[in-house]
């Protein structure tokens, strides 16, 4: 087991700042290389008390955008017309990869990772799905399926 000292918000293990024990692999093969930790001996521990205002700023600035922009997502409009097989079932489904995609072409910045959706979508209708932009911050949407005339 590796002890490491978060550098920023990571979900399911911990806040800046909090000493974690995680597995070598996860921390020697995600955390470190990806700067979301350190090893936390006492020349570390040293430099991130100096460091720490700076670290809490920097996610609190995070977080507010993520929840700016999850506003932003929240009042968008999709609609997607598609071909039926007798008016309600569709030809074909739509997943988190073509969600994303309708997202981004909308000016938004999204990946298909983030897309939190139940089962893809088979039918015409309303259909509700989330986007997750921060460990904190989950958008709702709404996208319309139309029945190609």
């Amino acid at each position: 087991m590796m002890d490491l000292i978060l550098l920023e918000r990571v979900e399911g293990l911990g806040n800046v700042g909090d000493e974690v024990k995680v597995r070598d692999g996860y921390g020697r093969n995600f955390l470190l290389p990806q700067n979301k930790a350190v090893v936390a001996n006492a020349s570390n521990v040293k430099v991130f008390e100096r460091r720490r205002k700076v670290l809490e700023d920097k996610q609190a600035e995070v977080l507010a955008a993520a929840k700016a922009e999850a506003e932003k997502l929240s009042a968008l409009d999709l609609v997607v017309i598609r071909a039926t097989s007798d008016g309600k079932h569709l030809y074909g489904s739509i997943g988190a990869t073509e969600l994303a995609a309708m997202i981004n072409e909308q000016g938004f910045d999204v990946a298909r990772r983030d897309i939190l959706l139940d089962a893809p979508i088979k039918e015409v209708g309303e259909h509700e799905f989330r986007v997750r932009l921060h460990p904190d911050v989950v958008a709702e949407l709404k996208v319309n399926i139309e029945a190609e005339v």
